[in-house]
């Protein structure tokens, strides 16, 4: 029973944002449990070609590099896919981008650049990609949609991300409307508010080792996100064992968003 409940076989997945980090996790996390199929998308385009191959190890990954941020680079996934796919089972919005300044000096250009990534662009993504997503959903094999919030989008310190934990509620209510909107399509819409993970973006902290101890002092686990600790989950919601859970936004962050 078990391992029918956190399977993924025959499913085919798309992860923004796949070619690194959290993305990446998610995309082996998909592969190693059974998925047909799973499509990664990233701006850059060796590095996304690189990391389907490397993660093609664990199972089939195709690269569909692209800026899906952009009207045109969204445009040509939807098309890329719905020329390979009749169907797709699940749908990742992890591509994201922050911006980081002092509040008397941010700038429009990073409010703009950082609601438009990571709010802006998972809807319309969602919008294009409902046929594929609904093609194949019924009630008891529905599709599953998982976004990827932050605890940023919850708690009440920016830190000098202002346009990020913006963004990052957005998408969090973004997540809550769409479960009402396509339940009745089969598709589950639901949010991982990740704390802190090892990434490209959390880089200036990890490298920086007294920043990094005190911060690990507000985390009640003493210890930052891995691999497994992100994949476990999306594994869950974007299978049988997520199969009544939407509109759903659920931490993994060791528990700082319970002390701050």
């Amino acid at each position: 029973m078990i391992e029918s409940l956190f399977s993924m076989q025959d499913k085919i997945c798309v992860v923004t944002g796949g070619s690194r980090g959290l993305g990446s996790y998610m995309a082996q996390g998909f592969l190693q449990a059974g998925a047909k199929r799973v499509y990664i998308t990233a701006r850059k385009r060796d590095a996304c070609i690189s990391a389907a191959e490397e993660l093609s190890q664990y199972g089939e990954c195709i690269a569909l590099p692209g800026d899906v941020a952009t009207s045109e680079g969204l445009q040509n996934l939807v098309s890329g896919l719905m020329s390979r796919e009749q169907h797709i089972d699940v749908l990742v919005n992890n591509a994201g981008a922050g911006w980081g300044a002092p509040f008397g000096e941010f700038p429009e250009q990073g409010w703009d650049k950082t609601m438009n990534v990571n709010a802006k662009s998972p809807f319309f993504l969602i919008q294009a990609l409902a046929p594929l997503l609904k093609a194949n959903a019924r009630a008891d094999n529905t599709a599953s949609i998982i976004n990827i919030g932050s605890i940023a989008g919850m708690v009440g310190n920016a830190v000098d991300n202002f346009s990020y934990a913006a963004s990052k509620a957005a998408v969090h209510q973004l997540t809550r409307v769409l479960s009402t909107e396509l339940a009745r399509d089969h598709i589950r819409v639901n949010a991982i508010a990740p704390g802190r993970f090892y990434s490209k973006m959390t880089e200036f902290l990890s490298n920086d080792q007294e920043a990094f101890e005190e911060e690990l002092q507000t985390i009640p686990m003493r210890r930052w996100g891995e691999a497994s600790d992100i994949a476990g989950v999306a594994i869950m919601l974007a299978s049988k064992a997520g199969a009544f859970i939407t509109g759903q936004i659920i931490p993994v962050d060791g528990g700082t968003s319970v002390v701050n």
